[in-house]
């Protein structure tokens, strides 16, 4: 299935697949830096990589939180980020309406896990054509994202992905059940594991969401062990400056070791 996703290489590894970037567009600066350090990495490793980058983050816990740099702007930064590296991009939508205009700049359209019952919005995405990862939502069972999956499917698109991220425990953390991923393999797509929006500690009084991020190695290791297709992480040169989601962000000087330690496991338990 993922072999038609422009540009995709190292699939004849039979590793896992990588999501991984900054959570938004801060600048072309950082986004470059970033792509280029996981790209050495996944190439030195045979990894299978797709930029992640979100052009705008529409959900924030309050209203001066950063968001983005403007659609476009943004889009454009992914966009050329893709065709410098020769690498696939993903992104986020947030409203049937931005599906056709995102398409136009990457070749996968995520759905938040927020909005994944988001019937307009989840058959837009489809009715693009490009490849669609459903983020889980943190509300629902894992049985349940086969009714996202047959909705993209049934709007004519059958490059359907689906993305674990964590249950909610309470009001202000998650929990990971892994028995979800073999679950949500029986609808014949690959599962992802969101490493890093799996720590996160949500609906923090402060507004501003916490994370775990001491448990990033705990969360993929597990997840490759029981058989994730894919890792969804983020990561960034300095988290603590990061403009969202640096509480649960992967440090990049981190990143090769814990892909190194992925991949061995990965092969321990083929």
């Amino acid at each position: 299935m993922l072999s038609n996703i422009p540009n995709i290489k190292h699939l004849d590894k039979n590793n896992f697949f990588l999501l991984a970037g900054p959570c938004v567009v801060e600048s072309e600066e950082i986004c470059f830096e970033i792509a280029e350090k996981v790209k050495a990495v996944t190439d030195k490793l045979g990894i299978p990589y797709i930029f992640k980058a979100s052009y705008r983050k529409a959900n924030r816990s309050r209203l001066d939180s950063f968001t983005g740099i403007g659609d476009e702007k943004g889009l454009e930064i992914i966009a050329k980020v893709g065709k410098h590296f020769n690498i696939p991009t993903v992104t986020d939508i947030h409203a049937h309406e931005e599906a056709a205009l995102a398409a136009q700049y990457v070749d996968v359209l995520q759905i938040p896990a927020f909005l994944c019952r988001q019937t307009d919005l989840l058959v837009a995405a489809a009715l693009t054509g490009k490849h669609v990862n459903i983020k889980k939502g943190q509300f629902l069972s894992a049985g349940s994202m086969k009714f996202a999956v047959d909705k993209v499917r049934e709007s004519g698109n059958n490059n359907v992905m689906l993305t674990e991220r964590g249950t909610f425990l309470g009001y202000q953390d998650l929990v990971v059940d892994y028995r979800g991923i073999p679950e949500m393999q029986q609808n014949n797509v690959p599962v992802i594991m969101d490493i890093t929006h799996s720590l996160q500690q949500p609906n923090q009084t402060s507004g501003v969401t916490g994370g775990r991020p001491e448990l990033i190695g705990t969360i993929a290791k597990a997840a490759i062990a029981v058989g994730a297709d894919g890792i969804f992480l983020e990561t960034h040169p300095n988290p603590a400056k990061a403009k969202s989601d640096g509480a649960n962000m992967l440090h990049l000087d981190h990143f090769e070791k814990l892909m190194t330690d992925l991949v061995r496991i990965r092969k321990a338990v083929q």
